[in-house]
């Protein structure tokens, strides 16, 4: 074979190798709702669809236990995200951070407890110098728009929700529900069935920070809204083993200040898409 040609193959060659090499290093992009990513200390992420069209956020007038706070608003959301499909351990905590906070220390599977705001972004930025992405918390409407996963009612379960499906305080009934159990602690994550994206424990069991300051909704519609540019407290969603069902709807907004820490406060880490 002529050395040129031989050397401009050989080039090409390496050149495919190299770029083989450089796809084998990036997870493969998952572009489904419920497909997930795994990072390098085995957290698990679910894809979150973009939602250029817009969905309602906010609960209607005639939803049970509605707080006034709630008031319906359509947000687009232009970018497609990552968000964890689990509340972070107390294993995953204590592999990037060293020590482990929770009241309800044990089980490495146990979400990690008693974590302030400023505790979250701090396990967010540190993990994120770990591995070179820029890991953060939720935006609340990212937090509500991933809860809901295409539903409208007061929960991804539907119109009530039971002990079965999720932890809180089971003394209390929402709704045609029915009185379940008070397990007046966390459960491990996972112990329940995730919503039609893959996401675990968006009802119950810890309260989970995200990134906005505490304010009062726009009067319309907007695109990727991060909350109030200043504030006092920031927004907590989800509800915990704690509170009852009415705190654990899709809709229900909480508020902390940022340096504020109990056991049944927590979160999950998002990522923006491609990680």
């Amino acid at each position: 074979m002529n050395r040129r040609i031989l050397t401009v193959l050989t080039g090409l060659l390496g050149a495919v190798s190299l770029l083989g090499l450089l796809a084998a290093d990036q997870p493969a992009p998952p572009r489904r709702p419920g497909a997930t990513w795994t990072n390098s200390i085995g957290m698990k992420f679910a894809w979150i669809p973009a939602c250029p069209e817009g969905f309602v956020m906010g609960s209607p007038e005639n939803e049970p236990e509605r707080m006034a706070d709630e008031t319906q608003h359509r947000v687009r959301l232009s970018r497609d995200f990552l968000l964890g499909v689990h509340e972070v351990t107390q294993a995953q905590w204590k592999a990037v951070m060293g020590e482990n906070p929770s009241y309800f220390e044990g089980d490495g599977n146990l979400p990690v407890d008693t974590v302030s705001w400023q505790d979250a972004v701090g396990f967010c930025l540190a993990l994120g110098k770990k591995e070179g992405r820029k890991y953060r918390l939720p935006t609340e409407a990212e937090w509500e728009y991933a809860c809901r996963a295409g539903t409208a009612t007061p929960f991804h379960t539907g119109r009530t929700i039971s002990t079965d499906q999720a932890n809180y305080d089971g003394q209390a009934i929402y709704g045609e529900g029915r009185e379940g159990i008070a397990r007046k602690r966390t459960t491990v994550v996972g112990s329940f069935r995730p919503n039609a994206w893959g996401l675990y424990d968006m009802h119950g069991n810890l309260w989970e920070w995200c990134a906005d300051w505490y304010g009062a909704y726009p009067d319309g519609e907007v695109t990727d809204p991060t909350g109030p540019t200043r504030g006092t407290a920031r927004v907590m969603r989800g509800g915990s083993w704690a509170n009852d069902p009415s705190m654990c709807r899709s809709a229900f907004r909480r508020r902390y200040a940022p340096e504020r820490k109990a056991e049944h406060f927590g979160f999950r880490v998002a990522l923006d898409w491609p990680p």
